[in-house]
């Protein structure tokens, strides 16, 4: 499915009512879905470890 394709699917999907704010906040957050998925696929994650080590040293 194209980009395109995609995004009139969600803009279908979406109530009647729905302000374009709404659009956009659901086409965001289906793009960074995507980005994540993109970047797991290409194995640039970190462990879970190395996550619980970054929030304490945030949260210092």
């Amino acid at each position: 499915m194209t980009t395109k394709e995609n995004v009139l699917k969600v803009l279908q999907s979406l109530p009647d009512d729905a302000c374009i704010e709404d659009a956009m906040e659901r086409l965001l957050f289906l793009a960074k879905i995507e980005k994540g998925l993109e970047q797991a696929n290409a194995g640039e994650t970190i462990s879970h470890d190395q996550v619980r080590e970054n929030m304490v040293a945030w949260l210092k």
